[in-house]
């Protein structure tokens, strides 16, 4: 067998997305014209097709050592059997097994992020499919129609909450990943999913602020010091409050003339470094040791002096703490920094998933331009 690597041009014309084409064999069609046999292995990495910058770059290097590293593996696998799966006994290897393979080799590609998305994904996968011996021969299109009804109407956060649709689209989409890389394989002959649609997002509101409404909320008092330093760095720094929350002065140094905050985020367990300005610095207080913004708390007391806060300061929306971290995102954007720049800084595991800022970029421009008054 055979395995190249492929280019394909995104729509606009300015990314590549990048799959593996396995080859095996040929076949003569209806007309006697050989046929090559192929499959095909469509990774989640792209190209820049023309960089323009020193990141876009650096960007299309590594992604290239990644797709050869993956190569290197694949033919690896291919001529040791594909996972140590014979050919009489692919079909009832076990699918929890393949799942957490595919999952492994995503900590091992240095996508911490993403490798917590498929950990979650694999708790709400098991908690509809209980039974570990799961095999792919199970792997029906009634399955797959199960799993994406659970994930789209009963799956549930810790809380107790239902999951939003964003995250059963981004869960669903992992267990075609894996699917369709048993199919690329050889593993099942048949790909269910061509009977089943990927669920569809559903893109909810981000409240966000305006530079001139978190000037007026300098200048407004509010009950709690801690809350109101708090919310002014999540609107500087981009940072989620349970990053604030935890924040200690351990995690802060100077680096290179500034200041750099290194913490591993709560939400994906991965690494970041922050290098952070001078008035987010300001924010911090006196140097010291342990938690750095010591009394804040989640709690219903502290979410209503947000609100009443803001509110004195003339802001009309319902602001929660999250509104902060969506602030930083659209001053970025709105002052020309590129998005996967933005993305780094708000630790995305996926530049996708700040697509949504720019698109609230997008709709503040159309509505910039109904503004002029009429002259007719």
């Amino acid at each position: 067998m055979k395995i190249t690597i492929e280019k394909r041009p995104t729509k606009d014309g300015k990314k590549q997305n990048i799959r593996l084409v396995y080859w095996y064999g040929s076949h003569a069609d209806e007309n006697g014209k050989i046929k090559h046999n192929r499959k095909l292995e469509q990774l989640d990495l792209y190209l820049y097709a023309t960089p323009k910058n020193s990141l876009e770059r650096q960007h299309n290097k590594e992604t290239i050592e990644l797709v050869d590293q993956i190569k290197a593996k694949r033919i690896t696998e291919a001529a040791t059997g594909q996972h140590g799966f014979t050919d009489n006994s692919r079909i009832n290897a076990n699918f929890y097994s393949f799942f957490n393979q595919m999952m492994e080799a995503k900590k091992t590609n240095d996508s911490s992020g993403n490798y917590s998305v498929w950990k979650a994904c694999l708790v709400q996968l098991k908690s509809y499919h209980p039974d570990e011996s799961l095999t792919f021969e199970q792997i029906t299109v009634d399955w797959v129609k199960g799993v994406k009804h659970y994930f789209d109407t009963t799956a549930k956060t810790k809380s107790g909450n239902p999951i939003s649709s964003g995250t059963a689209a981004v869960y669903f989409n992992k267990v075609r990943a894996v699917i369709n890389d048993a199919f690329a394989k050889g593993i099942i002959s048949q790909n269910p999913l061509k009977q089943v649609t990927g669920i569809k997002a559903i893109a909810s509101p981000r409240t966000y602020l305006s530079i001139d409404e978190v000037k007026a909320l300098v200048k407004t008092d509010c009950r709690y010091s801690v809350l109101k330093q708090a919310f002014l760095f999540s609107c500087l720094t981009g940072l989620r409050w349970s990053d604030i929350h935890k924040l200690t002065w351990e995690e802060v140094s100077q680096f290179n003339g500034t200041h750099r905050i290194t913490f591993n985020q709560k939400k994906t367990e991965g690494l970041q470094y922050l290098d952070i300005p001078p008035q987010a610095y300001s924010l911090l207080g006196e140097p010291g040791t342990g938690r750095i913004f010591q009394g804040l708390k989640y709690s219903s007391y502290m979410n209503t002096e947000l609100l009443r806060w803001t509110m004195a300061a003339g802001i009309a929306q319902h602001v929660t703490f999250h509104a902060g971290r969506h602030t930083f995102a659209v001053s970025l954007l709105s002052n020309r920094v590129d998005i996967y720049t933005v993305s780094k800084l708000m630790g995305h595991s996926e530049v996708k998933t700040t697509q949504i800022y720019a698109d609230i970029i997008d709709s503040v421009r159309k509505d910039a331009m109904h503004v002029i008054p009429s002259i007719f």
